[in-house]
């Protein structure tokens, strides 16, 4: 009985020892549990970049248009217009990039552009919130003169979105997106400080040469030179200007029989019978007042990304290249014409075809004729655009609604491109070889972008 008795005793400590161990095996399954759900609110789930909206770029993208109109805002400059597309591009594509698994860096493959920040591998990003703090710190840098009211405007932009996106995620990946974009904006804007445009000298300090068929100052402004030193400012992308030197307009002539006198006689007999609809073209594309160049770019990129209902990650993709594509041809663009360096319609008018009471549309700008600067960067656009969004792509421009200008339409990129270019020739400020040149330069440009910088692994 009382073996019996020890025997049952065992048997019943073994069982509370079961009953022990397996209770603490429960409490560490729920403490592992417990500590998973910690883990998981601290990591979130690992949203892709094509999650988000293109609603981030495309505000940033119209703020900076009240800092590009012609007349210029206060503190805004042309250099500033022709390099934020590239650098605030640049800067949000690496600043959402993490969250496209089927995209790279563009650390390494662009002039001088290092490694770019890395995120913490298996944190969780709210990627929307990494761009807004990587634009707004982008155009405070691009813009540091800019007025209070455009100061104000930075500032409130910012923190309106990143109050809304506070209500979307735990604070500590709010705080670590928004770390993240400005750390992309201070690299970026690091690489951009480097590409000459500081130390280039002031273009009053350049010798116009003279000479028959060169150009020259033109009436009724006689202005510039605009951007004479173009081999004083870095490319973007090591390549991209092969096979782009378009070839030269006819030798000049001022032989009536001449290939070049029929040339300028072109422009001439044009501005007597345009059609109301050329002379809308003309002055839609005029730039000032309006926009210059590349604000032109940053108002066509914010109609058509919404009119396409791109998300973060297209948008950031077609930033990235209409930026790059544009710089590079804008460049090879004003290297061309400082090296033909032809006259402009308005010269050889008034002073070899002797007809001085002939004048243009509007103003010539102050830099040489040939290539059109318009068809270099509508020809770079086109290309990117339709690369990134298709052919037969209708859409509709607005961003004159404030000049009162009627609304334009077209069925594609290439539509535009090729009304940017010809309003130049309908203007009379432009010669049709030179915006065809340029049409074909920036196209060329363009495809050389897209065929050496990888965007996909």
């Amino acid at each position: 009985m009382k073996q019996a008795h020890l025997k049952l005793s065992q048997i019943l400590f073994a069982l509370l020892a079961v009953f022990v161990m397996d209770s603490c095996r429960k409490h560490d399954v729920l403490k592992e549990n417990k500590q998973d759900h910690n883990r998981n609110a601290e990591q979130g789930h690992l949203k892709q970049t094509k999650t988000f909206s293109s609603d981030v770029a495309v505000r940033w993208l119209n703020v900076q248009l009240k800092m590009l109109q012609v007349p210029l805002a206060p503190g805004a400059t042309s250099q500033a217009a022709d390099r934020c597309n590239v650098y605030c591009g640049v800067a949000l594509y690496e600043a959402v990039m993490p969250g496209m698994p089927a995209y790279r860096s563009l650390g390494g493959q662009l002039i001088d552009l290092p490694a770019m920040p890395q995120t913490r591998p298996g944190f969780a990003y709210h990627w929307a919130a990494s761009a807004n703090a990587a634009l707004a710190a982008m155009n405070r840098s691009l813009f540091p003169g800019a007025s209070p009211a455009n100061q104000a405007a930075i500032n409130d932009l910012e923190n309106e979105l990143q109050a809304q996106y506070a209500g979307e995620v735990d604070d500590a990946t709010m705080q670590r997106s928004i770390e993240f974009g400005r750390s992309i904006a201070q690299a970026v804007f690091a690489w951009a400080s480097t590409d000459g445009t500081a130390t280039i000298p002031a273009p009053s300090t350049y010798i116009i040469p003279m000479g028959d068929g060169l150009w020259e100052k033109t009436p009724p402004n006689f202005g510039g030179p605009v951007n004479p030193f173009p081999d004083m400012r870095r490319l973007i992308v090591a390549g991209s200007l092969e096979g782009s030197t378009p070839e030269p307009p006819p030798a000049y002539s001022t032989n009536p029989n001449s290939a070049f006198y029929a040339m300028v006689k072109d422009v001439y007999d044009r501005s007597f019978v345009l059609t109301p609809e050329q002379k809308a073209a003309a002055f839609y594309h005029r730039d000032a007042p309006g926009y210059p160049g590349g604000g032109t770019v940053v108002a066509i990129l914010s109609q058509v990304i919404q009119k396409a209902g791109c998300t973060l990650d297209v948008t950031a993709v077609a930033y990235a290249k209409v930026g790059i594509a544009i710089a590079d041809a804008g460049t090879q663009c004003f290297r061309v014409k400082y090296k033909v360096n032809l006259v402009r319609p308005i010269t050889y008018i008034q002073k070899v075809m002797l007809h001085p009471e002939w004048t243009a549309q509007f103003p010539t700008p102050g830099h040489p004729e040939f290539p059109s600067a318009h068809g270099s960067v509508g020809g770079a656009l086109s290309t990117i655009l339709t690369d990134v969004l298709g052919d037969n792509f209708s859409f509709t421009l607005n961003h004159y609604d404030y000049l009162n200008f009627p609304a334009r339409s077209y069925k594609s990129f290439n539509d535009l491109a090729q009304e940017m270019g010809d309003s130049r020739v309908f203007g009379g400020i432009h010669y049709q070889a030179s915006c065809d040149k340029g049409l074909i330069l920036g196209k060329k440009v363009a495809a050389n972008v897209l065929g050496l910088v990888k965007f996909l692994k």
